[in-house]
């Protein structure tokens, strides 16, 4: 009985004491705070240019449409990685193309701390055909959600290279995100 009770004590601890599931994380921050850190200001998100809604939430889910590399003062990072942007331009152009999606998601849910995980990300990058870095670029956008959401922000995701995106822009990001 002893030993059992032992036993118990001892599984309990263990359970009590390992790491929490990643998937299961909650926020231990506040998101804006974490901005404020990282000296990260959205801009209020761009009206869509044809039928369709940036952002849907259906249950805890939000799909967000694709997002280009929108630069603070305004317009797109445009042209082609590897012609005329070079990898760390493309990489900004991703990163600019996360900040629009944030933006967008924070009308959509109007706190990005509700945010559980990132879900599913699909990047897409305009280049020119002999590059093949495309999951570098996307990086530029997956870095900064690492950055900014922690363990939160990692995500499955697709990168994929194509001939052309809209109005030229140099990436084109989508994303579902779990909210709470």
């Amino acid at each position: 009985m002893k030993h059992a009770l032992l036993l118990l004590l001892i599984v309990s601890l263990f359970i009590s004491c390992s790491p929490k599931n990643t998937q299961e994380a909650t926020s231990d921050f506040d998101v804006y705070e974490r901005m404020k850190e990282l000296k990260i200001n959205l801009r209020k998100p761009d009206t869509p240019v044809a039928n369709y809604v940036p952002a849907r939430t259906s249950g805890n889910l939000v799909f967000l449409s694709g997002h280009g590399p929108l630069k603070q003062e305004g317009g797109y990072v445009e042209g082609k990685v590897g012609k005329d942007l070079t990898l760390e331009e493309g990489y900004e152009a991703a990163r600019l193309t996360g900040l629009a999606l944030l933006s967008s998601l924070e009308q959509e849910i109007g706190d990005l701390n509700r945010v559980k995980r990132f879900i599913k990300v699909l990047g897409m990058v305009n280049l020119n055909p002999s590059f093949t870095d495309m999951p570098k670029v996307i990086n530029g956008f997956s870095d900064l959600m690492v950055d900014i959401f922690g363990e939160r922000g990692k995500h499955a995701r697709s990168a994929v290279g194509m001939a052309s995106l809209p109005a030229n822009i140099a990436v084109e990001i989508e994303m579902i995100v779990e909210i709470e």
